[in-house]
This record gives structure tokens, C-alpha cells and sequence, in this order.
């Protein structure tokens, strides 16, 4: 799978919804409930962090969640690209890029979300054919402001951004012509998911998924 063939899959994942929640599950138990909780609010796609020892198990649960598309975030190494797509995510994301990650996701045909947090980064992804990529970390590194900005000189690129942003701020940047969605973790709260309390991250999910798109 090509870098662009990789980006127009990564497209249609950012297009399901405005807000992409990015998940730590620390309990296995959580990951379908939580699935079902946010497809239900309507945000389909799911970013499952490999920062937890249950985080691939996770994802196998939830990629059994119908109306899902669960993707792994995190990814740093080729080994991750190979257990998240025998996992079953649908698509990655990573916080910056290398070139043995690149060339992983090429060979398990994993659709990578790539970060890029500079000018120059974001040309190089550009010119291996990643038009969709990962803006993080959004809010410390110049926030919707630098977005704005680097759309003049490199509209080809859109971004999703990810880091810091709240229902507060995620306007700002869906407000921009370049962006696609946000990611956030807002909208799946840790005591929530202790708690069990499904109905209340339903609600946040069915609020990320009213914020309106340019």
C-alpha cells in the first residue's frame, strides 16, 4: 500500500466525524463498552494508544464493535505496525514518522495517520505522498494559529490535530479549511469509564459529534 493509497484510506476515517477519541485503556474489561458508548454518541472512529499491556486485546474487542473502525495509535516501531493490524485496527497513527515505520505500514497494508509538528516534516510526508496527516502536539506546538498559517503555503496537507484540545478549543480548529477532524481524549474520561458510567461518555461523544466542519 502506497503512501497516498495509505492517505485516501486515512481520508475516509477522518470524514466519519469532527472528533476521533484517543483511548488508554488500562482495563480490558472497558474496551467493548467503551466501543459501543461512542459509536452510539457517533464517533466511529477509534484511536486505541499502545501506551497499556491490554491495549492490542483492546483493540481485537472493539474491532468486533459494529459501526467501529478501530485504528492503534502510538505506533513507533515496525513490530507495532505488524501486532495492531494482526489485532485488527483498520488504520494507524503515529506521532512523527521514520522511515522503518513508513515502510512497515507499506508492507502489513496498514493506512498510517503520520505526525508532523513542522514546515519541514510536513514537506517530507507531503512529498512521499501523505496529503492527510497528524498535527501533534497540537495545542503546544502553535495550536489552530500555526494551522492556519501553513494552509497558505501547503493547502495540498490536511490534518488532524491531537494534543491538548478540548470541546473548548476544537472549534478553532474545525474551523480551518485544512483541518479534517481533532483527536481528543475528552470525550472518554477516566472516572467515567471506572465508574462504568457508558450513558454519560455517550453524551460527551453525541456533543463532539454536533461540533459543525468547515
Amino acid at each position: 500500500m502506497t503512501p497516498a493509497e495509505q492517505s485516501a484510506l486515512a481520508l475516509k476515517v477522518c470524514q466519519l466525524a469532527p472528533v476521533v477519541p484517543v483511548l488508554v485503556i488500562e482495563d480490558l474489561t472497558h474496551a467493548r463498552p467503551l466501543a459501543e458508548a461512542l459509536v452510539a454518541g457517533g464517533l466511529p472512529a477509534l484511536e486505541v494508544t499502545l501506551r497499556t499491556p491490554c491495549a492490542l486485546d483492546a483493540i481485537r474487542a472493539m474491532a468486533e464493535v459494529p459501526g467501529g473502525h478501530v485504528g492503534a495509535g502510538t505506533l513507533l516501531t515496525r513490530a507495532d505496525v505488524k501486532a495492531a493490524k494482526a489485532a485488527g485496527a483498520t488504520f494507524g497513527v503515529s506521532p512523527g514518522s521514520s522511515p522503518a515505520l513508513i515502510e512497515a505500514c507499506a508492507e502489513f497494508d496498514l493506512p498510517l495517520l503520520p505526525g508532523a509538528v513542522t514546515a519541514t516534516e510536513i514537506m517530507a510526508l507531503l512529498e512521499q505522498g501523505y496529503t492527510v496527516q497528524k498535527f501533534f502536539p497540537a495545542e503546544q506546538a502553535g495550536g489552530a494559529a500555526f494551522l492556519k498559517s501553513i494552509g497558505s503555503p501547503l493547502p495540498q496537507v490536511r490534518f488532524c490535530p491531537t494534543g491538548g484540545i478540548s470541546l473548548t478549543s476544537a472549534p478553532d480548529y474545525l474551523s480551518l479549511k485544512n483541518i479534517l477532524c481533532v483527536g481528543g481524549s475528552w470525550v472518554a474520561p477516566k472516572a467515567a469509564m471506572v465508574a462504568g458510567n457508558w450513558a454519560e461518555i455517550t453524551r460527551l461523544a453525541a456533543e463532539a459529534a454536533a461540533l459543525s466542519r468547515t
